[in-house]
């Protein structure tokens, strides 16, 4: 059986972290992730998908995403229910992450918005990375009038 889910998006808000009786750290948070396609007005719609990270992964998410940062998650998808207060029986279907990525730097993150960067600094050192495209510094600029679709 494959259960494998891999989502990109940007965190709807902080990370809800958490301590279990055992001293288990959750943290729980939803990801908005971008349709591929555009809806009859030629916008795009998101689903928000609720997720699950234990452990030091959740501590390390909770210290280094906030509200509007752009992660990348692998996990998979769990089902489970539970009885409310109202004694109603509550089905919850979310993603357990096991491991994320942060896929834009500190920097903009606190300039509201993702800036793509041939080379990012992180600790005093230059990291350049090698596109395939050559030597040119500039990048690839692409817009959305070069897509075929």
């Amino acid at each position: 059986m494959i259960n494998t889910v891999a989502l990109t998006g940007r965190l709807t808000r902080d990370i809800d972290l958490k301590y279990t009786q055992a001293g288990k750290a959750v943290g729980n948070f939803n990801l908005a992730v971008n349709r591929n396609f555009k809806n009859a007005n030629g916008d795009v719609e998101a689903d928000f998908i609720s997720c699950t990270i234990w452990g030091k992964s959740a501590e390390n998410l909770a210290n280094f995403a906030h509200k509007g940062t752009l992660i990348g998650v692998e996990g998979s998808i769990q089902t489970r229910n539970y009885e409310n207060k109202q004694g109603q029986k509550v089905y919850v279907t979310e993603v357990r992450v096991q491991t994320f990525s942060l896929l834009e730097t500190r920097n903009s993150q606190n300039n509201g918005g993702y800036q793509n960067n041939n080379g990012y600094q992180n600790n005093g050192y230059q990291n350049q990375q090698n596109s395939g495209w050559g030597n040119s510094q500039d990048g690839i600029n692409i817009t959305d009038d070069d897509l075929p679709f």
